[in-house]
C-alpha cells in the first residue's frame, strides 16, 4: 500500500512536470515575438540620453541670397528656398522676428536668418522598426495595454514552469537554486543603487 502511495505520488509529480513543459513551450513559441519586440524596443529606449531611438534628425546648414531691399519675402522666393532643401510644397510661414522666417513642411522646417543670410534646415524621419516597436513598448495605443498585461501574465507564467523543466542536481532546490537567488539580487541591487543615488 505505501509503494502504491509512493507511485501514485510520483505520477503526480511527472503529470506536473509534463504540463509545465507544454505550457512553457506553447507560451514560449506564442509569444517569441513579443519578447524580442520588447528587448529590442527596451534596449533602444535605455539610451534615450545617447540617441533618439524613434526618428533621425536631418539637419543642413546653407547661404540663401536676401531679396532686396527690407522687402519681406514673396510666395516665389519662398518655394525657391525650399527647393533648396528639396521641399516642393509647405505647409505655412511665419515671422518670429522682422528679420526671422521660419517655413514648415511634412516634418520638417526651414528656419531662415533674413539679416544674416544663412538658413537652417530640420526634418524629422521615422526610424523604421524601431519607431513602430517603441509605439507598443510605451503603450501608446491605447488598446495595447490588455495585450501587454497578458503578456507580462504570461511570462510569469513561462518563468514559473521553466523551473519544474530540470530535475536532479540541477534543479530548482538543489544547484539551481543559486541562480534563482542571483537572478532576484540583480533587481534588488538596482532597487538599492535608486535609493542610495537618488
Amino acid at each position: 500500500m505505501k509503494e502504491f502511495t509512493m507511485v501514485q505520488g510520483a505520477g503526480g509529480k511527472q503529470k506536473a512536470i509534463r504540463v509545465s513543459r507544454a505550457l512553457h513551450r506553447d507560451l514560449g513559441y506564442l509569444f517569441l515575438g513579443l519578447i524580442i519586440v520588447y528587448c529590442v524596443s527596451g534596449i533602444a529606449l535605455n539610451h534615450v540620453d545617447d540617441w533618439n531611438p524613434d526618428f533621425i534628425i536631418e539637419k543642413k546648414k546653407l547661404q540663401i541670397s536676401r531679396p532686396p531691399g527690407n522687402a519681406k519675402p514673396g510666395e516665389e522666393q519662398i518655394r525657391e528656398w525650399g527647393k533648396l532643401v528639396g521641399e516642393l510644397s509647405y505647409k505655412t510661414y511665419d515671422y518670429p522676428t522682422n528679420d526671422q522666417l521660419k517655413i514648415y513642411y511634412d516634418n520638417a522646417s526651414l528656419h531662415i536668418d533674413l539679416a544674416g543670410g544663412t538658413a537652417h534646415y530640420e526634418k524629422l524621419r521615422k526610424r523604421h522598426v524601431f519607431y513602430q516597436v517603441n509605439v507598443l513598448h510605451r503603450n501608446s495605443l491605447k488598446q495595447w495595454k490588455w495585450i501587454s498585461d497578458i503578456f507580462g501574465a504570461a511570462l510569469v507564467i513561462i518563468a514559473l514552469t521553466g523551473l519544474m523543466i530540470p530535475q536532479g542536481k540541477k534543479g530548482p532546490l538543489r544547484s539551481g537554486k543559486w541562480y534563482i537567488l542571483a537572478g532576484f539580487a540583480i533587481p534588488a541591487m538596482g532597487i538599492f543603487l535608486f535609493y542610495i543615488l537618488t
